[in-house]
């Protein structure tokens, strides 16, 4: 199976109560939506696979591709910061202060033409907590990240009523947590 079914059998997979939505346009895509429900969920591997499909398709304008292209990469920027947190001594993981920081840049200023909001995104307030994050990380130099992961705002609209994204966590967010609590 390749990437690309994968990841349409995952999105296939999440709930229409959760994906539905009225209206049309990017917002509505079930993508776009699986992106943040992901994000939301801190599963930014997978909201960056779930939207780069999106990203590398040919049906979308070239400002919607520079948007995804943000999007994408601060959900790679997250990656990193969940890899040095898990496993701050690991040769590789330990090391990904750096590169969390090149991409929450990166993502800031692929974001920064479409503010305040696009695509019920408050893209304002993202960009606001990519600098935040990557000053952080920047501060902290080398040291591992406190828990938790800083947690971004939600687009309006795109997280499932009674949710919160501060309460959900990954299983290898938890995972982290108990091993910092020993």
């Amino acid at each position: 199976m390749s990437k690309g079914e994968r990841i349409s059998r995952f999105v296939e997979s999440l709930t229409v109560d959760e994906l539905g939505r009225a209206g049309d346009g990017i917002a509505a895509h079930p993508y776009y939506r699986a992106f943040f429900r992901c994000w939301n969920e801190q599963r930014y591997y997978e909201a960056h696979d779930v939207l780069e499909q999106v990203w590398l398709g040919k049906t979308i304008t070239p400002e919607d591709a520079q948007y995804f292209k943000g999007l994408i990469q601060a959900a790679g920027a997250f990656v990193h910061l969940q890899k040095n947190f898990e496993l701050p001594t690991h040769p590789k993981h330990g090391k990904r202060l750096a590169p969390a920081v090149r991409l929450f840049r990166l993502a800031e200023k692929n974001l920064a033409p479409f503010g305040p909001r696009r695509h019920d995104l408050d893209v304002a307030k993202f960009r606001e907590m990519l600098a935040g994050a990557a000053s952080l990380c920047e501060a902290r130099g080398r040291q591992p990240m406190p828990s938790p992961i800083p947690t971004p705002p939600t687009g309006r609209g795109l997280q499932k009523k009674g949710t919160s994204s501060s309460t959900k966590r990954s299983a290898c967010s938890r995972r982290a947590r108990a091993r910092s609590r020993e």
